[in-house]
């Protein structure tokens, strides 16, 4: 089935790089939601949304990654803009933490919840406990398992994020730019392995270099998301490869860490890194090309949708922004990261 694409005019503030996948189902996407799980007429319009200035719930896995940080002050500031009362929650990277905290969100009686799972299992979990609360829920960047919702019961008005698959795809597509497209390439991939974005990422990646016959994916490693973790598996990965001339990393703190790790080996004129971006980190040396995220755009929609909600108009299902791609010598700007 071929994917409808149009320009998201609803957004928040139209940009022409924005797009929607409209009624694709969520087998073909990859991204957890699609038309079928995302009924928004038949959630109806909390009393608490009738409030003056409604509170919205905003659950962010942590702030110790840049990501959320300019997630976390975009709900904010466009919150405010749009009439709401946010409050922000911070799980540390717990899903027990999250789950506790959308239970606070619960008896608060919120008028809706954007919801960024640590986890995509608990986070069908999570978005489950709301719907049977009566509070519609806004995923946004890490999508939830849709076959546990399913069978929960739960149900998710919207996903907005970046389409991973594609950002996978394009790094591959860099790497067999830069390195050949008959070159022996032996690859591994420094990742998260327990999330659904991160493993479409990679799969994006490894269906780009099929294009090789001679490349091939040999190791996935789990960072955790975290550059003192991605910078030890990296390191252990290089040197348990001694062919390996490619590296991968699925997350902006990943990539943070294997260059470290291709660095601290003295590998950096034998070892090429492609990533989704690290944050204020410019290509050069072994980092030769990655794909960035727009964290403040995604939340500026989740609100904007949520206005709509609340005012009766209608919210499309899934909203997919395209990764913007930054090579060799290019320093991405602030707000533009994996």
């Amino acid at each position: 089935m071929k994917h409808i694409l149009a320009r998201a005019a609803s957004t928040a503030t139209a940009k022409p790089w924005m797009t929607t996948v409209l009624a694709a189902p969520a087998m073909v996407l990859g991204l957890g939601i699609g038309a079928a799980a995302a009924q928004s007429s038949a959630m109806p319009i909390p009393a608490s949304c009738k409030d003056a200035q409604p509170l919205i719930g905003v659950a962010l896995p942590n702030t110790s990654n840049p990501y959320y940080i300019a997630m976390r002050q975009s709900f904010i500031d466009h919150g405010k803009a749009a009439g709401f009362k946010v409050a922000v929650s911070i799980a540390d990277n717990s899903d027990s933490r999250q789950l506790s905290q959308i239970d606070g969100f619960i008896q608060q009686k919120v008028c809706a919840v954007a919801l960024n799972a640590v986890d995509s299992g608990p986070g069908a979990a999570m978005a489950t406990a709301l719907t049977k609360a009566g509070i519609p829920v806004f995923t946004v960047n890490v999508s939830v398992a849709l076959d546990d919702l399913k069978a929960q019961g739960g149900q998710i008005m919207q996903y907005v994020g970046p389409d991973q698959v594609e950002g996978g795809r394009v790094m591959g597509e860099a790497t067999l730019a830069a390195l050949g497209k008959t070159s022996k390439i032996v690859a591994g991939i420094v990742g998260d392995p327990q999330q659904l974005p991160t493993n479409q990422r990679d799969g994006g990646f490894k269906e780009a270099l099929k294009a090789n016959p001679n490349a091939e994916v040999t190791r996935v490693v789990n960072g955790l998301v975290q550059p003192d973790v991605s910078l030890k598996v990296g390191m252990e990965m290089l040197q348990g490869n001694p062919e390996m001339n490619v590296i991968f990393a699925d997350t902006g703190p990943g990539a943070v860490g294997a260059i470290q790790a291709i660095k601290a080996l003295g590998r950096a004129d034998k070892v090429s890194l492609f990533a989704f971006c690290a944050a204020d980190t410019k290509l050069e040396g072994p980092y030769k090309g990655c794909a960035a995220q727009q964290p403040a755009t995604y939340a500026e929609i989740v609100v904007k949708s949520i206005r709509d909600y609340v005012d009766g108009k209608p919210v499309k299902p899934e909203i997919l922004l395209p990764v913007a791609v930054f090579t060799y010598g290019q320093t991405p700007p602030p707000g533009e990261l994996g």
